[in-house]
């Protein structure tokens, strides 16, 4: 009989390795070929058949897509909107999600469920109406306008992860803080917010990603101001196969430096320590 149930441990074990492998091959592969052709030539991207491994490094593909118009511009305003946008969900998200953790008032369960169907309405519906009102306040082809528009794609998620992270960090060691002289805002900043970091960072990584990749409301938004993703998704078709693979390593990049930066927080999480 233990036999049997270590087997079927094993096999399981086995299953789910295999299936993590799949998936992070399912991720990765596109990456690698999307970075093997950045940093190759034209004629290489062009040629046919491709080698797995690359033949020759080259910035020509990656100086051709730098030096073309507005490319350096569209990829600051990407920043600039990404971070303004992690900036004002957290602000506005962590505190909202604490005081769902902790506190109970009428109509907190329909309040969670108000919050979530906001997600359910499409951006193509909104993003019409928000043009118009953006015109009429004088923030249309600004900035702040997608990163509002960005925050309020994300914040729904960003207050219900930050309100199950703070619901895990236990209520008692605020209570010890008072006693030791901390104020409410105090025992919240020094005890709930450290503890609870993991748990923003893993939302600051969604909402970091969902800005960065966001194309249509960019693109309806902005007429010069664009992002780069709403840039290349108006001159993508017009453009050549190198400019294309060295745009997606481009807007691929940004994101995977800042996981690998926040990477500490997510993986203690999980209650893996770094060194």
């Amino acid at each position: 009989m233990k036999q049997k149930t270590f087997s079927r441990r094993l096999i399981g074990r086995v299953l789910a390795y295999l299936l993590a492998i799949l998936i992070a091959l399912w991720i990765l592969i596109p990456i690698y070929f999307i970075t093997v052709a950045a940093f190759s030539p034209k004629d290489v991207i062009y040629s046919w058949p491709k080698s797995l491994l690359p033949q020759t490094i080259s910035l020509e593909t990656l100086l051709f897509f730098i030096n073309a118009q507005y490319v350096l511009d569209s990829l600051w305003n990407s920043v600039k909107v990404a971070l303004l946008t992690l900036v004002i969900s957290l602000v506005i998200g962590a505190p909202a999600g604490y005081a769902l953790a902790r506190y109970i008032f009428p109509g907190k369960d329909a309040f969670r469920i108000i919050i979530l169907s906001t997600r359910a309405f499409p951006i193509v519906i909104l993003s019409i109406p928000l043009a118009v009102t953006f015109m009429q306040w004088g923030l249309y082809d600004k900035l702040i306008s997608v990163a509002l528009l960005h925050v309020a794609m994300a914040l729904p998620t960003t207050i219900l992860v930050t309100s199950s992270v703070f619901i895990g960090v236990s209520k008692e060691l605020e209570e010890a803080a008072t006693v030791f002289g901390c104020n409410r805002v105090q025992a919240f900043t020094r005890v709930a917010l450290p503890l609870a970091l993991p748990g923003l960072a893993a939302s600051a990584i969604f909402t970091f990603v969902l800005s960065w990749n966001e194309v249509f409301a960019a693109t309806i938004l902005t007429i010069q101001n664009r992002t780069l993703p709403a840039r290349m998704f108006v001159q993508l078709a017009a453009s050549p196969i190198p400019f294309r693979f060295a745009g997606g390593f481009f807007i691929l990049v940004p994101a995977v430096v800042f996981m690998f930066f926040i990477r500490r927080y997510l993986f203690s999480l999980w209650g893996i320590t770094l060194k």
